[in-house]
């Protein structure tokens, strides 16, 4: 006999949606304090065997981050992601087909605020990527800072995050076998700053490392843009020589982490918290571009290569931003 079960109505679907993005947004701003305070509590207990275990483990680990990470598929795979990609929704866009017996390096933009869309479309599998690019293996790159905490590394490393050095993206990159996509968000911590609705500002001018790294690989290259990653959260005014945006990059220099002052909607109400808004996102992979091989470029090599880059950004935007509700008269800039 077969058994039913009757859909989730819609007060508990977006009841379970909002939860879903709670977790996400305060599991990222608050778990790093609490592993490292589990950690530290766990030596003062009768389990300190725990943490004198796991400090064994993370010294014999240690090289994991930069080495391609641990993905753990069914944790990739929770439905907890699905609700979350529907909370706002994300979707992930597909214009041209991926090659799986090669090696891919793609720029991810903007950064937004907590790089939502990054996230939902390549740590988890909610938006479908092994569906729309079989054979393909997704990572993507986080600051090597959160790798250091305990057992944050390890969740962090189950969706498929891998540390953010020019090792660690030869290590994926340079597997002959292929299938391998490394996914970088180019404007950084940095970027963040800028991130508030209506904004197209992109640091990306000066940002040339990632091709440099596409050439000594001869990985091809593909831009990303994610329309409506900047219109979840509004951020406190922080205009380039304020008070307020000289100490955000202040602190970034110290810490190497952003600090934007964002805010949105609460749990229970709209008009203030720090719950993203409900504000859809469409996060478009464009066409491959393709690199030749030289293990050391030159500077105008890169710039060549770095051009043709910023070209094809700005091809994708245009062709797309109808689509999505992007004025007429509102383009891409780099800074």
């Amino acid at each position: 006999m077969k058994v039913e079960f009757a859909p989730l109505s819609l007060p508990l679907q977006r009841r379970l949606q909002t939860a879903s993005v709670v977790q996400w947004v305060f599991s990222f701003l608050g778990l790093a304090q609490c592993c490292v305070a589990a950690f530290i509590a766990l030596f003062f207990t009768r389990f300190w065997l725990v943490s004198v275990l796991y400090t064994a483990w993370w010294f014999i680990d240690r090289e994991k981050p930069s080495k391609g990470g641990r993905k753990i598929n069914a944790l990739r795979n929770s439905i907890i992601w699905r609700y979350m990609r529907d909370y706002f929704p994300v979707t992930l866009v597909k214009t041209a087909e991926l090659d799986p017996r090669q090696n891919y390096l793609m720029g991810f933009h903007p950064h937004g605020v907590l790089a939502a869309g990054a996230f939902i479309n390549f740590c988890t599998e909610a938006s479908g990527f092994s569906t729309l690019f079989p054979g393909i293996t997704p990572h993507l790159m986080m600051l090597s800072l959160w790798f250091r905490i305990p057992f944050l590394r390890d969740y962090l490393m189950s969706g498929g995050l891998v540390s953010s050095s020019k090792e660690s993206a030869s290590y994926v990159l340079q597997k002959p076998e292929g299938g391998n996509m490394l996914a970088i968000i180019v404007g950084g911590a940095q970027e963040a700053l800028d991130a508030r609705p209506g904004s197209y500002t992109l640091l990306l001018k000066n940002r040339k490392g990632f091709v440099r790294v596409a050439i000594e690989h001869g990985t091809p290259l593909v831009p990303i843009f994610s329309f409506g990653e900047n219109d979840l959260f509004d951020q406190v005014r922080n205009p380039k020589g304020s008070w307020l945006r000289q100490l955000q990059h202040r602190l970034q220099q110290i810490m190497g982490i952003s600090l934007p002052l964002f805010h949105a909607r609460g749990i229970f109400q709209y008009s203030f918290g720090l719950i993203p808004y409900r504000r859809p996102i469409y996060t478009v992979v464009g066409k491959p571009i393709p690199v030749q091989r030289k293990h050391r470029p030159s500077q105008e090599e890169v710039d060549q290569v770095h051009q043709k880059y910023l070209n094809e950004l700005c091809k994708l935007f245009e062709e797309h931003k109808a689509k999505y509700n992007i004025p007429e008269d509102k383009h891409l800039e780099f800074i």
